[in-house]
């Protein structure tokens, strides 16, 4: 028998399997990479003998690869907050989904658990910029205010670390920053034992401020689109910063685009804060788009679009 578990390259995907395994340790394969890579379950050879686990991935995203999978008579366990479209009838499939804009893979997981690691769920609800949620699910915890800020640096640095077009983007490989992660049953730990995290916030540090320097190419009181160059840092903060300008302008839909070698570009969307519904539509109109209804994005928008995109989330997020 082979374990297996696939999971998003985020904070997300990366707190939610550090929870299962915190409880249920074992030697597993991994399969995950950059955040917009969730193609994943492709990459699953299965046998009949096999557990897998699939985390925070959209089901309607990878059904097609999901059903060979099943096929296989492997045991799958599927657990995720995006869109999952129809979801296969298969005994040897189990699914724990919920769509709700307040809920990310790692609380879902936390329900699961009872609340057994309830700080890395925590953290994975602030990564996901779902920052009255995770503050409200922490109160069993009785955290101090700088506990709590703490967690939401942990959460956003794991979130930032992985956007990117490439792997060569990131400053850890999704997998090595998982196994780093491993060895701490708390995030406190983690944060004062591992260089990983003076590493990333350095980074943020430098890519935050280039950031800051670049203004919306067109906004209204319903949504800003800005665009970035042909850079790793626009690739990296892309995700980060667009959560940063939804949280700064809570009636106002957000798209950050970051131009790919190609001409074409890498697009997140951000909900309005006071209404997180409708980024998902927007993005699955266009052939590389999905995500959630609070924050979604699109892998490769041909520049012929970029006015067909303007237009649509203006339709999408007018008053």
């Amino acid at each position: 028998m082979t374990v297996i578990d696939v999971f998003n390259g985020d904070a997300d995907g990366i707190c939610a399997l550090h929870q299962l395994r915190l409880a249920a340790p074992c030697e597993s394969t991994l399969i995950t990479g950059v955040k917009r890579d969730i193609a994943l379950v492709k990459q699953i050879k299965a046998e009949a003998s096999d557990k897998i686990t699939v985390l925070d991935v959209s089901l309607d995203k990878n059904r097609d690869a999901l059903l060979p999978v099943l096929d296989s008579g492997a045991e799958v366990t599927y657990i995720d907050h995006h869109f999952p479209g129809d979801i296969p009838e298969r005994q040897n499939l189990t699914t724990h989904i919920n769509t709700d804009s307040e809920m990310c893979t790692g609380l879902i997981v936390n329900e699961l658990l009872g609340g057994e690691h309830l700080a890395w769920a925590v953290t994975a609800a602030f990564g996901d910029n779902l920052l009255t949620t995770a503050r409200t699910a922490a109160a069993p915890l009785n955290l101090s205010e700088d506990e709590l800020e703490k967690l939401q640096t942990l959460g956003t640095l794991l979130n930032y670390n992985g956007y990117g077009s490439t792997l060569d983007d990131l400053y850890f490989p999704p997998a090595e920053l998982y196994k780093r992660v491993q060895p701490h049953s708390s995030p406190f730990s983690f944060i004062n034992e591992d260089g990983a995290f003076t590493t990333l916030a350095d980074g943020f540090k430098s890519d935050h401020e280039r950031a800051l320097s670049i203004t919306a190419e067109r906004a209204t009181d319903d949504i800003a689109i800005y665009i970035f160059p042909n850079d790793a840092f626009a690739r990296r903060i892309s995700g980060v910063y667009a959560n940063e300008l939804a949280q700064e302008n809570p009636t106002r839909a957000h798209a950050l685009l970051s131009e790919l070698d190609d001409g074409s570009y890498l697009v997140s969307v951000r909900a309005p804060l006071n209404n997180r519904t409708g980024a998902d539509e927007l993005c699955r109109q266009f052939e590389t788009g999905g995500g959630r209804k609070a924050a979604a994005g699109i892998n490769k928008l041909p520049a012929t679009e970029l006015e067909k995109f303007a237009s649509a989330m203006s339709s999408q997020f007018q008053a």
